[in-house]
């Protein structure tokens, strides 16, 4: 029995590989497979002609080649055959499809032979990504490949599939747009994919019967066959390559969630079946060490680890012409790797987005000074990390069902909703010390802070609310989740918004809803016409950021010289102009007021100013032409008022 403690193994001896061809590189003419495995004995091929079941055809073995490869070459056209990978270092491991399989069959066991040009849509060389010339351009929308249609709701036809994402024309029950209509009608221009590379647990031949976010990787380098019509073949990289196109053809860019932080399985992933404890840190034991929580981390600092996500992350931009990547658990990465990430996607396209969490889920034996954890933004070229600060000063604890935030009328946030508004970087109007958590800034620019108030994790907008107030009316919850949508959406940096969020989606209380079923993070498209007021609401926000720079700036410098918060300090309100045409912006002066509580409340204007009023009481309105009287404006409770001086 194999000890998976690695006491004393000094792994920066091994050799490192600089080539581009690891894993398989195919002709009509010939198969050429080349894997890395330092410490094997021998490595073995084995050609299968099914996705699962049936024996070896063939099997052969690797020749040694040079830096820690081994090289095999196979003659003919071998196109749809399957094949899986196993290494001797002292006794034979399990077979694999190898850690660099772009494409496997059903379950991910075997990886495929295939020809990549046949993967291509009908107009894919034509396909291009969307423009974004700087972050903070971007309006996110996160969503789950299957919780985006498989309800009855959707009027999708492919339900839970990839190719939901090419339906157009698709309609509620009550003649509502769903799909891609509903994301174009809304006006995000960016989807943020929960992850599409092949996970464990669905079993992809029956996937209706599980479900799971897909934050447990298996292979990292081919799609997910669960949401393909043929988990067996190509299909799943074509059929993502659809939804890619459709979204691109529709104005919206495309980001994938990556979780290169850690594996679904431990000792029988793919990464310990080839070089057996290398792609892992290790506790001073020399056992694996576990800041994901899920049982191991990677070790990126590791140079064949770094050069894996960097070839793997180069893959997935170029081969499906991704827009984005957000990095699960980021904080377990360290710096150098980044912003290598960085500088590989600026020879691609300076535009790509990177963000992630900037945080790890248990402690690690890297140092913290050299991880990407949020506290070290800074030191990282033009990657974001997620305002946890905002998220909770809007809604309460995120992880305690009954705690109030400034939407739900707790009224000592009014610090970490400035916060949040000036992106977490340095503003002089801030006092720090009353910051609920962050007691000083974290961001340089505003392109490094992405503001969201939900996403998939933790419990929806909607029942956060809920249940954190309990006395509360509908109408009340209801203008929490608008309120809530207003500081996301007009604050400076990067806005995201989990789906659904826009017609108050519930996942009826279920905090952690990763393996839940359909009934549970379903996105119910009925919801569109029940709270068709919240639709309305949220559609004109984004329209409101797109047609304004002021809420869009560019650099804290200018955040510092245009943003100006009130100094009458009101209990439960947030409160600042924008001044002297923001970033270009048409409007001169922009006053936007933020009331937390439940009762209406009298805000000073300056008497001498014109003000036109384009936002009360839940309704936008750009073209306005009402010009309210007054030293005073009354702003209603739980609600953003904006007046401009043109």
């Amino acid at each position: 029995m194999r000890d998976w403690k690695f006491n004393g193994v000094d792994f920066s001896t091994f050799p490192y590989y600089s080539g581009n061809d690891l894993g398989v590189s195919y002709t009509k003419e010939k198969t050429n497979i080349r894997v890395w495995a330092p410490t094997a004995k021998e490595v073995e091929l084995r050609i299968y002609k099914h996705s699962i079941e049936g024996e070896a055809i063939r099997i052969d073995q690797f020749t040694r080649f040079d830096n820690g490869t081994w090289i095999f070459s196979l003659n003919g056209d071998l196109n749809g055959f399957y094949y899986t990978i196993r290494v001797n270092d002292g006794e034979w491991l399990n077979e694999t499809p190898g850690v660099d399989a772009r494409a496997v069959g059903a379950n991910g066991h075997r990886g495929l032979i295939f020809d990549p040009e046949e993967t291509n849509p009908e107009g894919w060389l034509e396909d291009k990504r969307v423009e974004c010339l700087n972050p903070v351009d971007a309006i996110i929308y996160e969503v789950h490949v299957r919780d985006f249609s498989i309800a009855t709701s959707s009027g999708m036809t492919n339900k839970g599939k990839y190719l939901a994402f090419t339906e157009q024309g698709t309609l509620s029950p009550q003649g509502l747009k769903t799909g891609i209509d509903h994301l174009k009608e809304l006006g995000v221009t960016h989807v943020h994919l929960l992850p599409v590379s092949d996970f464990s647990t669905v079993d992809e031949n029956a996937p209706d019967n599980s479900y799971n976010w897909g934050y447990d990787p298996q292979n990292f380098n081919a799609p997910e066959g669960s949401y393909a019509t043929d988990p067996k073949t190509t299909s799943r990289i074509t059929e993502l390559k659809m939804l890619v196109q459709s979204l691109h053809q529709a104005g919206i860019g495309v980001v994938l969630d990556v979780v290169y932080n850690h594996t679904a399985l431990t000792r029988r992933s793919c990464f310990n079946q080839t070089v057996p404890g290398y792609y892992y840190r290790q506790k001073p034991d020399g056992s694996f060490s576990n800041a994901s929580g899920c049982g191991n981390e990677i070790a990126t600092e590791r140079s064949m680890v770094r050069k894996y996500i960097l070839d793997s992350l180069c893959y997935w931009v170029t081969e499906f012409h991704i827009d984005g990547v957000r990095f699960d658990l980021m904080g377990i990465f360290d710096l150098d790797t980044m912003n290598q990430i960085r500088s590989k996607m600026n020879a691609i396209s300076p535009e790509i987005l990177l963000y992630g969490e900037g945080w790890a889920a248990d402690s690690s034996p890297f140092d913290e000074t050299q991880r990407a954890i949020k506290t070290n933004v800074s030191r990282l070229d033009r990657i974001a990390v997620f305002n946890d600060d905002f998220r909770d000063g809007i809604k309460g604890n995120n992880f305690n069902p009954r705690s109030k935030g400034f939407v739900s009328g707790q009224t000592v946030q009014e610090e970490t909703i400035k916060f949040g508004i000036t992106a977490a970087c340095f503003h002089p109007q801030i006092v720090y010390g009353y910051v609920d958590r962050s007691k000083s800034p974290w961001a340089k620019e505003p392109w490094q802070c992405v503001n969201y108030a939900s996403c998939h994790d933790n419990f929806t907008l909607y029942d956060k609310l809920v249940m954190s107030s309990s006395v509360a009316s509908d109408e009340e919850i209801n203008r929490m989740v608008m309120m809530a949508g207003a500081l996301v959406i007009t604050s400076q940096g990067i806005p995201f918004l989990h789906a659904g969020v826009e017609m108050a989606r519930t996942k009826l209380g279920d905090h952690n809803s990763y393996k839940s079923p359909d009934n549970i993070n379903q996105i119910d498209w009925n919801r569109k016409h029940t709270f068709s007021g919240i639709f309305k609401y949220y559609q004109s926000l984004i329209r409101l950021r797109k047609n304004h720079p002021a809420f869009r700036m560019r650099s804290s410098d200018q955040i510092r010289e245009h943003l100006i918060f009130s100094d009458d300090y009101m209990p439960g309100v947030a409160s600042y102009v924008l001044v002297n045409h923001a970033n270009g912006d048409e409007w001169r002066t922009i006053l936007i007021v933020f009331n937390g509580n439940t009762h209406s409340i009298q805000f000073p204007k300056k008497k001498h100013i014109s003000w036109r009023l384009v936002c009360m009481d839940n309704t936008i309105d750009e073209e306005s032409t009402i010009y309210p009287e007054g030293k005073e404006i009354e702003v209603p409770g739980i609600s953003m008022m904006i007046l401009v001086e043109d």
